[in-house]
């Protein structure tokens, strides 16, 4: 198998360690970035986490190349890379929002910059691997996988691991086997709600446990990494929302907490990547493998364990506590999600897994190409929804009228037409204000690109 890796980014290991000790661990990877010297130092640390494995990694400088004949192509790219979502997200604030990647002002600044990357990405793979499947990691997932699967003729689905970790915290209440919950799940990438929850008993029956969890403010608060949710929203939903709500749900709070702490979530992450990616040069060119591991290893438990810690609690991640896991061996994860795809998608047999996929009458009151985050049959036939029960009054409006904004900002970003712009963020629900959109537009559209951002779209 061939298989090829756009963007390599800190999680980049993680997914070459579940690569490395998966059943197609006899595979050649191939990885590719824009940034000096990145594929190699992650093909060089890749070689240290798949050592004893028959796993053959090489970095690529070429595109083309590095997807030429591939079965499958995975998509983690950031044009700008993180100083330039640290600028987004601290823009976002000043313009009176949350600063956040994926939602909001910065997430669509992110999508404006990402969507011709990712469309243009996607035509190479069209052209040169028309068989393989784009697995598409890139943010906003969901609208990102929509411009692929819209623009392009490549085969593309989108994975996220956001749904997964709830299916995972929701095991963990109910203190029960992963393997023996079933989640009934339906909505959009960062958008998504859980309405109901069964547990496999040994006769083989399910039991619904669904009013357990509604009923029982300590395990509605347990499923989250911070408080996010006031358990009596979630009882008068009768959703379990997945973390991204919360920018929806409590936006002002947000605001507040990032103001609070003093930096957003991408400022910390400029400050804890830089440092991991200076220890792991560092430690690779002096010969000293188990220093980088480590290395890698205490950033990946620091930016874990305060994940959602700015927004969610005005808590800084330089403040969380120091923890020793292993991270490589989570239950969940990037890793596992992309290497459940891409085992499904190479097998006979249809495996159930949460993905981002065109809804064709799935979600009734979108369109058939709109993709949706659904759960899903997938084999080497590729992915085929689950029936899943109409969404809730409650939370239609909001997925349509995100979901417009969605279809807008790909208009908007492949046209490049700043009119267009301006109208798809007003579009977006958490901003919805005519004059607040023009702000964010000047302020999002015309800031001075950091030193490594690429040419900016003209708008």
């Amino acid at each position: 198998m061939k298989l090829a890796i756009l963007g390599c980014g800190l999680r980049t290991p993680l997914l070459l360690h579940g690569i490395a000790h998966s059943d197609f661990a006899d595979s050649e990877v191939r990885l590719y970035d824009t940034a000096a010297g990145r594929a190699e130092l992650m093909t060089a640390l890749g070689k240290v986490i798949a050592e004893g494995s028959p796993l053959r990694l090489v970095a690529h400088p070429n595109l083309t190349e590095a997807v030429s004949g591939c079965d499958f192509v995975i998509s983690s790219i950031r044009p700008g890379e993180m100083p330039v979502r640290a600028r987004d997200e601290r823009n976002t604030l000043e313009c009176g929002f949350a600063g956040q990647e994926t939602t909001g002002p910065a997430g669509f600044a992110m999508a404006l910059r990402t969507v011709p990357v990712a469309i243009e990405h996607a035509r190479i793979v069209e052209r040169v691997a028309p068989r393989a499947w784009i697995i598409n990691f890139t943010n906003p997932a969901g609208l990102i996988t929509q411009a692929i699967t819209t623009r392009t003729g490549a085969r593309a689905i989108g994975i996220c691991d956001t749904p997964a970790e709830l299916f995972f915290r929701i095991s963990l209440a109910l203190r029960q086997p992963l393997d023996r919950v079933e989640c009934e799940y339906a909505g959009l990438n960062h958008l998504g709600w859980v309405s109901a929850v069964r547990v496999g008993r040994a006769d083989g029956s399910l039991e619904d446990c669904t009013d357990q969890l509604l009923k029982d403010d300590g395990l509605l608060r347990s499923l989250y990494s911070v408080d996010l949710f006031s358990p009596e929203l979630i009882r008068r939903l009768r959703l379990i929302p997945t973390e991204y709500l919360y920018f929806y749900y409590n936006q002002r709070t947000a605001r507040e907490h990032q103001l609070a702490a003093g930096s957003t979530r991408g400022e910390e992450l400029v400050t804890l990547n830089g440092r991991v990616f200076h220890d792991l040069e560092s430690h690779l060119r002096n010969g000293h493998a188990h220093d980088a591991l480590q290395a890698y290893r205490s950033y990946l438990n620091r930016r874990n364990a305060s994940y959602m810690s700015v927004e969610g609690a005005g808590k800084s991640a330089f403040a969380t506590p120091e923890v020793d896991w292993d991270p490589f061996e989570g239950s969940t994860g990037y890793h596992r999600i992309a290497v459940d795809a891409i085992g499904a998608l190479s097998s006979s047999a249809p495996m159930r897994l949460v993905l981002n996929v065109p809804n064709r009458g799935a979600i009734p009151g979108l369109q058939a190409e709109d993709v949706v985050e659904i759960p899903c049959l997938v084999d080497c036939s590729g992915p085929r929804a689950v029936g899943t029960p109409a969404l809730a009054d409650a939370v239609m409006p909001l997925v349509m009228a995100v979901k417009s904004y969605e279809r807008q900002t790909i208009d908007a970003a492949v046209s490049r037409d700043r009119s267009m712009a301006h109208f798809a963020l007003f579009c977006n629900p958490i901003v919805a204000d005519w004059e607040f959109a023009r702000q964010c537009i000047d302020r999002l559209l015309d800031a001075d690109p950091p030193t490594r951002d690429p040419p900016r779209t003209a708008f």
